[in-house]
Parts: structure tokens; C-alpha cells; sequence
């Protein structure tokens, strides 16, 4: 009796012995898997961390309007470029004079690039080509335009004189002449003042084989009223027949008419005008006169 005592004492006590260590196990095991969640959990964190580095997508959501302005004028700024290419970083991480950049960061290589003072014209940098023409400017305009520059230089005249802003008032506007100049007359519109003066050199006067006589006649009008009053085969002609395609060329009757006449005439009479008086007349008008 006293054995079996001992025996069920000795089992009793290895059984809590064992669960004990089964308890023992189970806690650390529970801690382990917390340990292991929490690591996993900060491991994770850091992988999903938001970036802290600022993208073009970021800028438009507070500057809206400096979005929408790059939209519709932002030209190059908007198709080349984006935000973060110009303004490297955002307060309070980067000063805010630092910023706005310098023009000159992109803008290098060219004549006009070298003028400085960009945002006198390019007020606005996210519009580029919207510009500001305010006083009397001349030389950025021609560091941009040398062609027009070149010829309004070498052709003077009262052009010449002129500031590039005293006619165009607005970048790219196209001023009509008769802003300034009184047509030659009452049928001419400003498209017929462009068919002969070249605007940057206007005084080099230029036409084609369609120039009507009419507008010849706003500058020539006794040469025209003689012409087309004599009723010689002359008359039917349009002035540009003889007067081709450079103003003031007077052509050789000679071009047309040959040797009509013997030479024993010719040596007594070797210009044409001796007898004929003028190419508009012919005489006519002594033989009217007489």
C-alpha cells in the first residue's frame, strides 16, 4: 500500500514536472512569434515608407494655376521639361530664394540668350512666348529676328529710324501700314501696300507681272494720265510691261521696237525721244498741241 503511495507521489510529480515544461515551452514559443511579428512588422513599415522625394505629379496640387497656365502657353516649358527640372526642391527643405532659377541654367549658346534681364520681355516663365514689350526695344528683338534686322539696317529709311516695338506692339502682331501711312489712294487696301514695299526695307520696291497700273498711278499719276490719254498702242498697256520687276527700270525702247527706222536717220537721230518725245506720249501731244 505504502509502494503504491510512492509510486502515484513519484508519477504525480513528473506529470506536473511536464507540464511545467510544456507551459514553459508554450510561453516561449508565444514570445517568439510576437518577437518575430514585431520585427516583420517594422521590416514592412520600412519597405512601404512613403518617399519623401517630391514629383511633378505633387506640384500641381497646390499650383494649379501655374498648371494650367503651362497647359495652354507653356510651349517648350511644358513639352521639354518638367517641374522639377527647373525648381530643384521645395521649402522649407530648399530656401525660397533658391528656388527660382536662373535663365541661364537652360538658356545658354545663342546671342540672345547673352542680353540679360530675360523677365523684362519673358515675364512669365511658365508662358515663355507671351511676351511683355514695354518701351523702346530694338536689339533682343534683332538678336532673335537677324534677317529683318539685317535688312531694315542696310536698306535705310525712315524705318530705320525706328524702335522694332514702335510697330509691333505685341510679339507677332503684324501691324497693318495704314496705322501709319495714308494709302496712295482710296482703293488700296493694306495687302496692296505689302505687294511692292517689303516692310523692313520699303524702299526697295518690288512687284510681279500682275501689278495692276492703278496702283502705279497713285505715285505716277501725270505719267499715267498722259498714257492712257494719247491713244497710242501704248496706252493698252499695263505699266509693268516695260517697267519689269524693279522700280525705277526703264527699259530700252530698242527691247521691243528693234531698228524700226534707216540707219542715215538713226545717225541724225540716235535717241528715240529726239522725235518721240516720251514713251507715255509718243509726241502725241505736240501734234494735239499743234
Amino acid at each position: 500500500m505504502r509502494t503504491t503511495h510512492l509510486l502515484r507521489k513519484k508519477r504525480n510529480s513528473s506529470l506536473r514536472f511536464l507540464f511545467f515544461i510544456i507551459l514553459a515551452v508554450l510561453f516561449i514559443s508565444i514570445f517568439a512569434v510576437i518577437d518575430f511579428v514585431q520585427e516583420e512588422g517594422f521590416a514592412q513599415e520600412k519597405t512601404v515608407k512613403p518617399s519623401t522625394e517630391l514629383t511633378n505629379a505633387d506640384c500641381i496640387k497646390c499650383h494649379q494655376k501655374v498648371q494650367g497656365t503651362i497647359e495652354t502657353k507653356g510651349s517648350k516649358h511644358k513639352t521639354a521639361i518638367g517641374c522639377m527640372d527647373c525648381h530643384k526642391g521645395h521649402p522649407p527643405m530648399v530656401s525660397k530664394e533658391k528656388i527660382i532659377p536662373a535663365c541661364s541654367m537652360c538658356h545658354v549658346g545663342k546671342p540672345h540668350y547673352e542680353i540679360g534681364s530675360c523677365n523684362t520681355c519673358h515675364s512669365d516663365p511658365h508662358a515663355p512666348l507671351e511676351l511683355k514689350l514695354a518701351g523702346n526695344i530694338t536689339d533682343p528683338c534683332i538678336s532673335c529676328h537677324s534677317k529683318q534686322g539685317a535688312e531694315i539696317k542696310t536698306n535705310p529709311s525712315k524705318h530705320t529710324n525706328l524702335s522694332c516695338t514702335g510697330c509691333h506692339t505685341v510679339h507677332k502682331e503684324i501691324p497693318l501700314c495704314v496705322n501709319c501711312h495714308q494709302p496712295h489712294s482710296t482703293e488700296m487696301e493694306n495687302k496692296d501696300c505689302l505687294t511692292c514695299h517689303p516692310a523692313h526695307q520699303p524702299l526697295i520696291i518690288a512687284y510681279g507681272p500682275d501689278m495692276p497700273s492703278k496702283h502705279c498711278a497713285a505715285c505716277h499719276k501725270p505719267i499715267f494720265d498722259t498714257l492712257t490719254s494719247v491713244g497710242t498702242k501704248h496706252s493698252s498697256l499695263a505699266c509693268v510691261f516695260c517697267h519689269k520687276e524693279k522700280h525705277k527700270m526703264i527699259p530700252a525702247c530698242e527691247t521691243c521696237h528693234g531698228t524700226p527706222h534707216p540707219s542715215a536717220m538713226l545717225k541724225q537721230f540716235p535717241k528715240c525721244d529726239m522725235c518721240h518725245i516720251s514713251a507715255h506720249s509718243l509726241g502725241k501731244e505736240v501734234k494735239k498741241g499743234g
